[in-house]
This record gives C-alpha cells, sequence and structure tokens, in this order.
C-alpha cells in the first residue's frame, strides 16, 4: 500500500462530547489536558457511547470534524450546549461503525448542523446486526438506515479505502488491516451477509488520523472492534508516518471475552511509544486502571467534556 498524503497540522484539538464517564472534580489540567469548567447547575451527561469534535489546523486554515455521535440525542444536544459547541461550524462528519453507541444521536447531529454534512463510512456499517451469547440470548441490535440519513441532510460517502478530509489534514483510516496475533474479534458480534449470521468481521470498524508538526500521529478510534494496536499499525502503514504522539478512543476491552487481550495490548502500546495514551468508552474500567498503573506518564484520564489539545 502506497502511504497517502496527508497534510501535517499546526495544531489539533479534540473535544470529548458524549463519553461513558463524567466528573465535576477533575481539574488537572495541563498545556495537553484542558478540563471543562462547569457548573453542577449545568452539568453534562454521560452515557454508554462516544462523540469526538476534532478541529484541525494549518497557517490560517481551521477545519473541523465530528466522529460518531453516541448512543441518543438527549446526551448529544445537551452537551453541545454545555460545552458550547456549534453543529453549524461542522464541515464534516465520520462514522466509525455501525454500532448504535455510535450512531444513535447522527440524525439529531445532522439535523441540528442545517446543512448537507458529508458523512464518511464504510459500506458494512448498514449490516444487520446482533449479539449472541451462547446459552443465555440473542440480542438484535439497532440498524443504521442510509434513507434517514439522507432525509436528515446527509451526503452519504461509502468508502472501504483509507481518504482524507479537512483539505487533507484528517485522514480516515478506511478498512483496517489485521496483523496482531491476539486481536481475534468478538466472537458474540454477528453480522448477517449474504442472507447468514457470521461471526461479524467488523471490516467497517475504522479511526481517523491527524499528523502534527514536529509530534507524529494523533490516532482517534471509535471502538477499536478491529484492534486497537491493528488500528494504530494501519495508521502508520497508511500515512507513512512512524511517530505515534497520542492514541485516544474506545480500545473494547471490557468483559470476559477480552480481559486476556488487556496485557498483550498494553506490552504493544509500550512498544509503540506514544507520548500520551487516553482510553475511553468500551475499554472497560480495568484495563483503563491498568493503563494508569503500566503507563503513569502516558496515561490520561478521560471524562465528558475534556479538550485535548496537541500542536
Amino acid at each position: 500500500m502506497a502511504a497517502l498524503n496527508v497534510r501535517e497540522a499546526d495544531r489539533l484539538e479534540v473535544t470529548v462530547l458524549v463519553d461513558n464517564y463524567t466528573d465535576l472534580f477533575v481539574r488537572q489540567n495541563t498545556e495537553i489536558v484542558r478540563r471543562p469548567a462547569g457548573a453542577a447547575t449545568n452539568a453534562p451527561l454521560a452515557e454508554h457511547g462516544l462523540s469526538l469534535v476534532i478541529k484541525v489546523c494549518a497557517d490560517s486554515e481551521e477545519h473541523t470534524v465530528i466522529m460518531d455521535a453516541g448512543i441518543s440525542a438527549v446526551c448529544l444536544l445537551h452537551n453541545a450546549i454545555v460545552f458550547g459547541i456549534d453543529f453549524g461550524q461542522v464541515e464534516s462528519a465520520v462514522l466509525s461503525h455501525g454500532h448504535v453507541d455510535h450512531f444513535g444521536g447522527l440524525t439529531a447531529f445532522l439535523e441540528a448542523a442545517g446543512k448537507g454534512i458529508p458523512l464518511v463510512l464504510h459500506p458494512d456499517a448498514f449490516l444487520e446486526r446482533r449479539l449472541n451469547v451462547p446459552g443465555v440470548m440473542v440480542i438484535e441490535l439497532p440498524r443504521l438506515d442510509e434513507s434517514v440519513l439522507e432525509q436528515a441532510g446527509a451526503d452519504v460517502r461509502k468508502k472501504s479505502e483509507p481518504s482524507t478530509l479537512a483539505s487533507d489534514l484528517l485522514l480516515v483510516l478506511g478498512e483496517v488491516e489485521r496483523v496482531t496475533d491476539f486481536e481475534t474479534g468478538f466472537a458474540w458480534a454477528e453480522a448477517k451477509i449474504k442472507d447468514e449470521w457470521v461471526t461479524d468481521p467488523f471490516h467497517d470498524d475504522q479511526g481517523v488520523a491527524v499528523n502534527v508538526k514536529g509530534k507524529g500521529l494523533v490516532i482517534l478510534s471509535g471502538c477499536a472492534h478491529a484492534g486497537i494496536i491493528n488500528t494504530v499499525e494501519h495508521a502508520r502503514k497508511v500515512t507513512g508516518v512512524d511517530k505515534v504522539h497520542a492514541v485516544l478512543g474506545g480500545f473494547h476491552l471490557t468483559g470476559p471475552l477480552f480481559e486476556p487481550l488487556v496485557g498483550p495490548t498494553i506490552a504493544e502500546m509500550k512498544r509503540i511509544g506514544p507520548d500520551f495514551v487516553v482510553p475511553m468508552h468500551c475499554t472497560g474500567w480495568n484495563a483503563i486502571n491498568q493503563f494508569a498503573r503500566e503507563m503513569p506518564e502516558q496515561f490520561a484520564l478521560n471524562v465528558v467534556g475534556t479538550t485535548y489539545v496537541f500542536e
């Protein structure tokens, strides 16, 4: 694969609009980690979902992109008001994959944006999906509807290959190559492919990356069903940039199927050597705490409303 030309950014801001955790008393501000200054009378909400507002700048250019939209319009719209996010300034959107905790608020976002928004996603984001827990239950999952997105104003762009947004400052990773031997997927997750229920290959799972001048790659994942290490290595391969400055997002290391992956994932993350690691959303409490113990200099505890500034 030839490296894709991704322009260097002078500055990147990532604001966490939706995540699983909120805490009004987390106030450890640094040059990189900017905590929200909120009051209990107008407190943010948290939910099992993820939404990131990404602002990327180069010289006089400034572009704003949203990645994912949480599980509900309630949290997304409320937190946008609390944190002063103007959806009218968002020029494009990326969906990390077709699970409802990432697309649940998407229609509300599109309607609030008030214009036709390019929405980049993998074609498989529209698959019919379910969770099949052996001997326990089968849970049908909400399905993304392309016609509803278009009616809400989305310019739906289905892409499986890497592509760029924000005047080539932001890379959408596309279908992530699997290279590790331990990130083997989610055995309980199933998708209907060619009229047959099969273990979900999650070909639609993708992240985004920005190459910050003098720092390296900042990589953002949704759930990393493809594996967070696979995602990082794919970003390095696609961009041709070896240095990883920061990895943020859901790492999907929660629950009994994924506990054995926590150790190998942290070991590989140490090998890659990012300057910052910020596990969110579906990483899971146990894994988040292990990252904090094993990578204390790189780790940042995420809460809703935090803005990460890389420049």
